[in-house]
């Protein structure tokens, strides 16, 4: 692909200006614009910086090597620094305020809520109504703010353990007012807006959910490869009829704190991505570019705690 339509969609999923992203590349404005109009080209660093804010935004499915280690090692330092995130969020008001908000405005951006930060604290702080924005958007922060203090308290009464009482009782707080069978397995066929893959057949739902349920309390090997497989499988079985994204970045969240981990953090701006590494590992069962993927989310995840 061109640099400069690499250029166009960087711009289009990171939602910065193209004032941010000239400073994001160490450039002028000018020569931003330049570029984007094909009216000059790059040098080698130029593109290497495109490359790698591509790879952010966009994602690519070939795993470098070097990186894959890096990350690895800069997760077990993280780890060692925070040895228990659950306990330090749950301990510190100012922290658990901050993962709320953030944790909120991402996973609904992820699906289209037009929110921005400052209003989601507004609705979930003051419980001010933002004009301009539906009632749906409203209720969407204040379910996902209620879903969250429900799977923290069921994190520490029952030991992180994943139940299909966990994830239809999260389910039916996250969808409370939005939907009539919150709560409750889908019987009917639907489809992954933006995939190509079929979802599983809604019959098999009940025996597909266990075997879930199953696979995500095994204790692993690699905690984030098995948090990426496993995630990968809740959105394909895709058990409810809508809220399965919101649903299985809550199972991730309680997956991550099983294994001592920070958050799971996706970020709205890397949606594209995520939904890329996300078919891949659906549809070829390579899980390593989603697992690499989790790596940058956890490391979002550890930026909360500071």
């Amino acid at each position: 692909m061109e640099f400069h339509k690499k250029l166009q969609l960087i711009l289009k999923y990171s939602e910065v200006t193209q004032t941010q992203l000239a400073a994001m590349l160490d450039v002028s404005f000018p020569t931003l614009n330049s570029w984007i109009n094909k009216k000059s080209r790059p040098r080698k660093g130029g593109l290497f910086k495109i490359d790698a804010l591509y790879i952010e935004y966009v994602g690519s499915l070939e795993v470098d090597d070097v990186v894959f280690a890096q990350k690895q090692k800069q997760l077990a330092l993280l780890k060692k620094q925070y040895s228990n995130p659950f306990d330090y969020i749950m301990s510190r008001n100012d922290i658990y305020d901050f993962f709320l908000l953030e944790m909120t405005y991402h996973t609904n951006g992820i699906e289209g809520s037009t929110f921005n930060e400052p209003e989601v604290k507004a609705v979930l702080f003051d419980d001010v109504t933002i004009p301009n924005r539906t009632v749906l958007e409203h209720q969407e922060a204040k379910n996902h703010q209620a879903a969250l203090g429900f799977v923290m308290r069921w994190i520490r009464e029952e030991n992180g353990k994943i139940t299909e009482s966990l994830i239809k009782r999260a389910h039916e707080i996250l969808m409370n007012g939005i939907m009539h069978n919150a709560g409750q397995y889908r019987t009917h066929k639907v489809r992954i807006v933006g995939s190509h893959m079929t979802t599983k057949n809604p019959l098999k739902i009940e025996e597909d959910m266990k075997e879930f349920v199953k696979a995500c309390n095994v204790v692993p090997e690699d905690a984030v490869f098995h948090i990426a497989k496993t995630h990968a499988q809740f959105e394909l079985i895709h058990p409810f009829s809508d809220g399965n994204g919101r649903v299985g970045r809550l199972l991730m969240l309680v997956q991550a704190f099983q294994n001592n981990l920070a958050p799971v953090l996706i970020k709205k701006e890397k949606k594209l991505a995520y939904y890329n590494y996300l078919q891949e590992s659906q549809v070829n069962e390579n899980h390593l570019p989603l697992t690499s993927f989790i790596y940058d989310a956890l490391f979002h995840g550890y930026g909360l705690l500071k």
